[in-house]
């Protein structure tokens, strides 16, 4: 006997997916079908971040 031969069976288990339970998938949540995300949300989001990145380079010497 070889010892390929007594090795086990190596390889992944068929699990059905769920996308909100993906281990790389931190904060999702589930929305019911056919939800979009208020255009709002992105506006202020662009804003937020707009808004950090100027205050940020303010505080940098020689601006």
């Amino acid at each position: 006997m070889s010892a390929a031969t007594n090795s086990p069976k190596t390889g992944q288990i068929a699990v059905p997916i769920d996308p909100a339970r993906r281990p790389d998938v931190l904060l999702r949540r589930r929305a019911p079908e056919g939800h979009q995300v208020s255009a709002w949300w992105m506006i202020g989001a662009f804003v937020a971040v707009s808004l950090a990145v100027v205050s940020a380079m303010s505080l940098l010497p020689g601006g």
